[in-house]
Order: structure tokens, then sequence, then C-alpha cells
């Protein structure tokens, strides 16, 4: 029988929209501020006109401006930076968002540092990440903010306690480990190539795997009690052999759920863990913007 107490990234994210909504209806009514949210889709990928169209919903359904411009895969990176340019200059606009990957031709790190930093909600922009890393405000990566936020809600204070991050990528490994730093947490930060990862795992009172690798983290490397957040989001073959051959798939994290469930004291799922908090985050990110380029939120 499972110990772990399951933190519920969905329930969590639905609250957090709620309050988001309120604080867009109390920002028209009081200042006539609508926050809008640009997102900026090149090519045709599946998966990613799926993202667009979901965050477009959120957005909508948050009170805020939905803005979506769709841009052929032929778009060359001078045309994209035309359009990141009239973003930038349009007062209705107070976050923008580039739906990653984009075509070949184009290259994401110019497209990013082309973004307002002011307005950049994905906070992958270098100048956020060196407000972030020297303690100023900025806007982070949806990801590891909604992270924390599960964090804070299960643990309360997290001052002092050690917390192991498994992943290095400026999109989640780096931001989560600067934001734990923040809240005062003793970080290690280990990835693939850390040698004998197991043992460093087991030292995390928190562990964050954020690693792309398909149940990596077994029961075993869980220090006994730990809160574990999962990031992965990885999609396998189904387990049920007629399923498998059918061709149908599972989606799991980077943790082995049912071995970690009997060792953690905290665990997200997957699903239903940090993904519901990504879009959720990013609906927040937009209303900080908008507050901060108002002059209404330091």
């Amino acid at each position: 029988m499972s110990q772990a107490r399951i933190i519920d990234g969905q329930a969590f994210a639905e609250g957090l929209r709620g309050r988001i909504a309120d604080a867009v209806a109390a920002l028209v009514r009081d200042h006539g501020l609508r926050p809008g949210l640009a997102v900026v889709l090149v090519g045709d990928d599946p998966g990613s006109q799926i993202y667009v169209n979901s965050k477009g919903v959120a957005t909508e359904a948050a009170g805020m401006l939905s803005v979506t411009r769709r841009m052929p895969a032929e778009t060359t990176q001078a045309e994209l930076l035309e359009v990141v340019a009239d973003l930038n200059a349009d007062p209705a606009i107070h976050g923008i968002l580039v739906q990653f990957p984009v075509p070949a031709h184009i290259d994401p790190v110019v497209i990013q540092a082309a973004i307002n930093p002011d307005k950049d909600v994905d906070g992958l922009n270098t100048v956020n990440a060196g407000r972030l890393a020297t303690g100023q405000a900025a806007l982070t990566p949806c990801t590891p903010v909604g992270c924390m936020m599960l964090l804070e809600d299960a643990l309360g204070e997290l001052q002092g306690r050690h917390a192991v991050v498994i992943g290095r990528s400026n999109l989640v490994g780096k931001p989560i480990a600067q934001l734990l730093l923040r809240a005062d947490c003793t970080v290690t930060i280990a990835h693939s190539r850390t040698r004998d990862l197991p043992s460093v795992a087991r030292l995390g009172d928190i562990l964050v795997a954020a690693v792309g690798r398909p149940e990596m983290v077994r029961g075993d490397w869980i220090k006994p009690g730990a809160a574990v957040i999962d990031v992965g989001m990885n999609r396998i073959p189904s387990r049920r052999p007629k399923a498998a051959a059918a061709g149908k798939t599972i989606v799991v994290g980077d943790v082995a759920f049912d071995e970690a469930c009997e060792v953690a004291g905290w665990i997200t799922p997957v699903p239903r863990g940090v993904g519901p908090m990504t879009v959720a985050c990013l609906l927040q990110n937009t209303l900080t913007a908008a507050r901060r380029l108002n002059g209404l939120e330091g």
C-alpha cells in the first residue's frame, strides 16, 4: 500500500486559474487594463498546434486578450523577427510566446533574445535568466514556477531543506535550482552523467526529476519521506500486450511512480501533476507582466 501523499497539480491549477481570472477582472474594473498574450506558431507541428490551441482557450477563459499568429513553415527568420518586433511595440500585448520547436532554419536563441524581456512570459530571455540568478524580479519559466507552488503548498516552509534537481536544462533544471536557492534550500544539481546518481538523489529532502527519461528514477533512489516532483512527460508503449500490439501508448514520468510511492512522503503523479501547472503559470506570468508594464507591480 502506498504511503506517499499525492500532490494534485490538476486541482491546484484549477484553483490558480480561478484566482487569476478574479485578478484580471479586478484589473479591468479598476484600471481598464486587460492583459494580452500573443502566441506565435511557425509551421504545422501537430503537438505544437494542440498546445497553442489549449493556451488560447485558457487565456480567454481567464478574461485575457488572446492573440495567435500562425505562420507557414517557410517563414524566414527575418520575417519572424518582424512579427516579434510588432508585438514588442503593441501596448495591448503584455506577454509574447514563440512556440518551440521552430523550423530548423530559424535560430531559437536569436528569436528569444529579440523578445522584450518584460514581455517574455516563457522566461527564456537571457536578461530574465540573469535577473533570476541575481535575485531580481524576473519573469521565470512556467514549469519551475508551478513546481515551486506545489512544493510550498505541500510542505509549507522550504528553508533549510536539501533539494536535489536531476536535470540542467535552461527551461526547468537551472531555473528551479535558482528558485529553490531563493527559498533558502541547499541545492544540488545532478544530471545523467553524475557519478553514482542514485546516491546523490537519496540526499534530497526534495527531489526534482527533469531529465526526459521514462521512469529513470527508481524507488531506491529516493530518501524516505522526501517530496518528489516529477517533471517528466514521456510517451511509451502500453504495458498491456494487446494494446501495445495495436500501437497504443501511455504517458509516464521520469520517476517509477509505483516504486516511489512506497518511499516518498509526497509525489506528483503523471499526468495530473506538474503538467497542468505550466499553462496556469503562463497566465500568471502574463498577469504579472501586464501589471509591471503599467507600473502596478514592482
